[in-house]
């Protein structure tokens, strides 16, 4: 039956908070994101003319289609609410091209950018249309993006490995990493050695570090200096030589946008920048507080820090109420969005100030709660008087028999005089050292020319540090600083390069696989500008210019595809495969004499004999390190011999851990599974052992009896013993790195 109006968002979650603010005339319904896209069979774009892309409607988009068409009527009133930027803009575009709708009076779009009931009733009231330049610029971006993708992923699947990809922005993001990595490897650590005097002053200690040496700066590479240093100071007397004391000032960071969100929840609350985006945005589509589905946040993709006037307003009443009228401000603080921001949207706050982390956290799950107070107190934060620390520093001059010294020590404090800001937040550091300055530091109350009390020098050996690795939080400060995508492209980007197999996570760090290595080695050499952070940044630049209506996008996508798709045909004729994934060594074949060969697989870099297929010899490029457990297992595993053929069995490591394979493979590829005897016996059928053990999907490890199928005990956490309580019950470690009885500590299940 037709609507009287029709109200088109992207999601359910946000069609069902937005249905609770308007009335019985307004039917609210999710698109469910595109409901148009390229084809992915073809290129689907017109590279003879003008770069006229091709739609295409899903399958799966089809009934959506229908469905929003049965709402539709001569007289149904459209409105397009569908999130205020590029891609929404694009989304809403997309749906009257398939829904055959014009644009005329009985479409019109709105737009918020908080999901709240004044902010949908105002959106209403002040509708406009579809802004055509912001279209242009998410359609430049696909088609420049398919360009890439369709034609140069097929290169690399014909010189390097089938399955590669490459883009835009994630092919510049996989150089950053690589070309860091090597940093790292190339890097050589030089050695230095620091001198630390402890003082006692009026029965507390302080210490000062030696700063000088002859008026200049205290750098001692080698034992033999810093010997010889500790051995001149031997009974040297110290005295305060100058003092020094100054004031400063910290303003606070400006509130989030998508990029700082992004680095500041890796940072404090360990989330990749994938689940913040999915947590935030289920903050913004609205959640169940005190029995109402509202937005919490406001829009989460901004590269904006304005706050709107009632924001500013009601921080003040909320400073005032938490911490004091003297942390609040005479006016708003306002600050400086980066160039090409969209000074219209606002930075990331809650919708309404008033409600503290702890009114929401019996509605919020444990993610969401951390997630939303650190958006709190970053908001508070930035609207609150500044900190004034006071900043002290003593340089200490040394003498002997009468005689001065050429080394002087430097000792410095710091005190919060007024915490300001800090009493609601302080920004997260990249490095953990740089957070460890930020707090108060003692020092006493010193005189000059007085004569300090000695108690003990230490010298102490270092070495440099290489670069830290990128984390998903510091390759998001690369990329936005470099010009390089934009709020909405950089979870996706990171998703996309640790899902092709470019990038591994270890822990929080992220490291290059042999694949982005020669992948990068590869663009870099064929096509520079690709992988070229400013012609990058560059391509970023002209995208913003569509959006601003300064540039047509046929026109920018001319001049970069022309040049582009001349170096493809060139290269394809010109790159040979054997050059990109082989590379020549000293070794010879053990099983035919001739050399061996680096070669890449769908695992990384190994050596293979270059007379494949004739030599099928291979083996890892680097011996692996035998782990203790690997050593042991095998003395004990030692003249295990294989059931099929009766060679040897060895110990192997696979994706899901050790395992016995037959010697003699490829020949004989028999394979059997090791137990792995927990000594803990169960707790259930009380004959049975615990054994190691792994989920069919995932391989995920966890403990179970012998005796299965018919006993089913099992637990994820690793046991330890039985209990000598109960003698029956099975002690497991606790993730918190505790113990318990299964049996003891547990309660029974209830049926």
């Amino acid at each position: 039956m037709p609507a009287k109006n029709l109200i088109i968002v992207e999601s359910p979650a946000k069609a069902k908070t937005i249905s609770k603010f308007v009335g019985k005339d307004y039917i609210v319904r999710a698109s469910m994101g595109h409901v148009r896209d390229l084809p992915k069979s073809k290129m689907g774009v017109d590279v003879e003319g003008k770069f006229e892309p091709t739609y295409i409607i899903p399958v799966d988009k089809k009934k959506v289609l229908k469905e929003l068409s049965s709402h539709l009527g001569a007289k149904t009133q459209v409105w397009l609410a569908t999130d205020e930027d590029r891609e929404g803009e694009a989304i809403g575009w997309h749906l009257l091209k398939a829904l055959k709708l014009p644009e005329d009076e009985h479409v019109k779009r709105i737009v918020f950018h908080e999901i709240t009931k004044p902010a949908i009733l105002h959106a209403l009231e002040t509708p406009r249309q579809l802004d055509h330049h912001l279209v242009d610029a998410q359609q430049a971006r696909r088609v420049l993006d398919r360009l890439v993708g369709y034609e140069l992923s097929p290169l690399l699947w014909k010189k390097v490995r089938y399955g590669l990809s490459a883009g835009r922005v994630q092919s510049v993001a996989v150089r950053f990493i690589v070309e860091r990595e090597r940093e790292i490897r190339a890097f050589k650590p030089k050695e230095y050695w620091s001198v630390t005097a402890t003082y006692k002053h009026e029965n507390k200690e302080f210490s000062a570090e030696l700063s000088k040496i002859e008026d200049r700066k205290a750098e001692i590479g080698a034992q033999g200096v810093v010997d010889e240093v500790v051995k001149n100071l031997e009974g040297a007397t110290h005295k305060v030589q100058s003092l020094d004391k100054k004031e400063l000032k910290r303003t606070p960071p400006p509130p989030f946008t998508t990029s700082t969100l992004q680095q500041e929840a890796a940072r404090k609350l360990g989330f990749s920048v994938k689940k913040t985006m999915t947590l935030a945005q289920g903050m913004y589509e609205g959640v169940d507080v005190f029995g109402d589905t509202m937005g919490i946040i406001t829009y989460m993709r901004t590269d904006s820090v304005n706050l709107s006037e009632l924001a500013l307003k009601q921080s003040q009443e909320v400073i005032t109420k938490e911490f004091g009228a003297e942390y609040g401000l005479p006016s708003p603080r306002a600050y400086k969005s980066k160039k090409g921001a969209q000074e219209a949207h606002e930075a990331i706050r809650p919708v309404d100030l008033s409600l503290h982390p702890q009114a929401l956290k019996a509605f919020l799950d444990k993610d969401q709660y951390r997630l939303y107070e650190l958006i709190w107190m970053r908001t508070i934060a930035c609207q609150m008087k500044e900190a004034v620390l006071e900043q002290i520093g003593a340089d200490i001059s040394t003498e002997k028999n009468n005689a001065k010294l050429p080394y002087t020590f430097r000792a410095t404090g710091q005190t919060v005089v007024f915490p300001g800001f800090m009493k609601a937040y302080t920004e997260g550091k990249d490095n953990p050292e740089e957070e460890l300055e930020e707090g108060e530091k003692f020092l006493p109350e010193l005189k000059e020319n007085e004569t300090l009390d000695l108690q003990k020098l230490l010298h102490e050996q270092h070495f440099t540090k290489p670069p830290p690795r990128y984390t998903e939080a510091s390759l998001v400060k690369k990329l936005e600083s470099e010009g390089i995508g934009r709020p909405s492209t950089y979870a996706p980007t990171i998703s996309t390069i640790i899902s092709r197999g470019y990038i591994q996570r270890d822990k929080k760090q992220l490291v290059p696989t042999d694949t982005a290595e020669v992948v990068t080695d590869m663009l870099v050499k064929h096509f520079p500008d690709i992988v070229d952070a400013k012609f990058t940044a560059k391509m970023e630049d002209d995208l913003d210019a569509i959006a601003e209506g300064k540039r047509a996008w046929v026109p920018v996508i001319k001049e970069f595809y022309d040049p582009f798709h001349h170096m493809i045909e060139i290269k394809q004729e010109t790159i040979k495969k054997d050059d990109i994934v082989n590379e020549e060594t000293k070794e010879k074949c053990e099983k035919c004499g001739l050399p061996m060969v680096i070669k890449l697989g769908r695992f990384g870099k190994f050596l293979s004999c270059s007379n494949y297929p004739k030599c099928k010899n291979a083996r890892p490029l680097h011996p692996v390190e035998k782990s203790p457990e690997t050593i042991e297992m095998e003395k004990k595993l030692a003249g295990k011999k294989c059931d099929k053929c009766g060679s040897p069995m060895v110990v192997k490591t696979g994706r899901f851990g050790s395992f016995l394979g037959c010697s003699k493979y490829p020949e004989c590829k028999n394979i059997q599974s090791i137990v792995h005897f927990t000594g803990a016996k169960c707790q259930d059928c009380e004959t049975g052992q615990l054994i190691e053990r792994r989920t069919r999907k995932g391989g995920r490890v966890f403990y179970g009896c012998n005796k299965f199928p018919k006993c089913k005990f099992a637990t994820w956490d690793k046991p330890v013993k039985n209990c000598d309580k109960c003698q029956k019950g099975v002690v497991v470690q606790t993730k918190e790195g505790g113990e318990k009885c299964l049996n003891c500590e547990v309660p029974p299940k209830t049926e």
